[in-house]
């Protein structure tokens, strides 16, 4: 059974890297990954405007498919391409993604929106749901499952793997 959960795991990670298209919207996300984990754990600002600006990466490269020329009147959005699911995942991604970054560059967060400081492993959910969000692969349970259960041991290999590189500083 878990064997399933690993394939369907190694597919979200692999299918971005088989689309050209897909490589420039989840490298970005790696980068924020490696350098949200050698961050403090801590909740601030500066994590705060990270997760901002990964979340509105992540939604942008969602959202850029839809976006249709159509000569000398200027762009198109083709809104009836996306399932509901995936707009409403694209939209709560941006909607965050931009108090995030506003919360980081003011210096001050909205009442009860101090969480938006602790980012360290937001990019793992991004990275994972993105093949999803662009409509390379198709949001099924399963995958849903994969991505919960492989949450933790990625969190770990990453928590104590790069800790020396956290505690040279």
């Amino acid at each position: 059974m878990i064997h399933n959960y690993w394939a369907t795991f190694v597919e979200l990670i692999r299918t971005p890297f088989e689309h050209v298209s897909l490589v420039w919207g989840i490298v970005p996300l790696y980068f924020a990954l490696l350098l949200n984990e050698m961050t403090s754990a801590k909740a601030n600002f500066r994590t705060a405007i990270q997760t901002g600006f990964s979340f509105l990466w992540a939604g942008a490269q969602w959202l850029y498919p839809y976006f249709k020329a159509r000569g000398p009147g200027g762009p198109k959005v083709e809104w009836n391409a996306m399932q509901p699911v995936t707009l409403l995942v694209t939209l709560l991604v941006l909607a965050f993604g931009a108090i995030a970054l506003f919360s980081g560059i003011r210096g001050r967060y909205p009442k009860y929106g101090r969480f938006l400081g602790y980012t360290r492993f937001s990019n793992y959910f991004m990275i994972t749901i993105f093949p999803i969000q662009a409509h390379y692969l198709s949001w099924t349970w399963e995958r849903l499952v994969a991505i919960a259960i492989f949450a933790v041991p990625i969190w770990v290999v990453l928590h104590f793997g790069l800790m020396p590189v956290r505690m040279r500083k």
